[in-house]
């Protein structure tokens, strides 16, 4: 298989991530493309072709009634961590919508948290796309587990 050219998403990562901060600004001009995903203050830590690497810090400003990081917000860090991943890596000449999400809650979220999409490549079909999508503590013990059902689809010709 032959490598392909990097899209505009994964070449944007690239080229901002050269220069000092370059993380912390990518991961603000992503939450800005979707303003809800700046109420956690999401780093995204790492971006490759198929994986995604999300952090939400534990701070007050997420953190529910017993001190934990809120599932909601470690729901949106899920949801940005696919969402990047996935316009970084649809090949060309398919698109995606989310359809749905399934969360379990495995365990307390009492640390800073780390969001975790992943596929591999043979996934990117037309039709249903399940995505393992995974929120980890700093221990390395997984706090939610959630699949994000997309709707994969075929590019209309222009």
């Amino acid at each position: 298989m032959t490598p392909t050219k990097p899209n505009k998403v994964m070449s944007l990562y690239k080229k901002v991530t050269s220069y000092p901060f370059g993380k912390h600004i990518f991961s603000k001009m992503v939450a800005r493309m979707a303003p809800y995903f700046g109420t956690v203050h999401p780093y995204i830590s790492d971006l490759k072709v198929n994986r995604c690497e999300c952090l939400i810090k534990k701070r007050k400003k997420v953190q529910n009634h017993i001190g934990t990081v809120h599932v909601i917000a470690i729901c949106n860090g899920l949801e940005m961590a696919m969402g990047t991943m996935a316009e970084a890596s649809i090949p060309a000449h398919l698109r995606w919508i989310p359809k749905g999400m399934s969360v379990d809650y495995t365990a307390k979220a009492g640390t800073d948290i780390l969001c975790v999409a992943e596929v591999t490549p043979e996934q990117w079909q037309v039709g249903d796309m399940l995505v393992d999508v995974k929120a980890y503590d700093t221990n390395g013990v997984v706090v939610v587990q959630s699949h994000i059902k997309l709707w994969i689809s075929e590019k209309p010709q222009k």
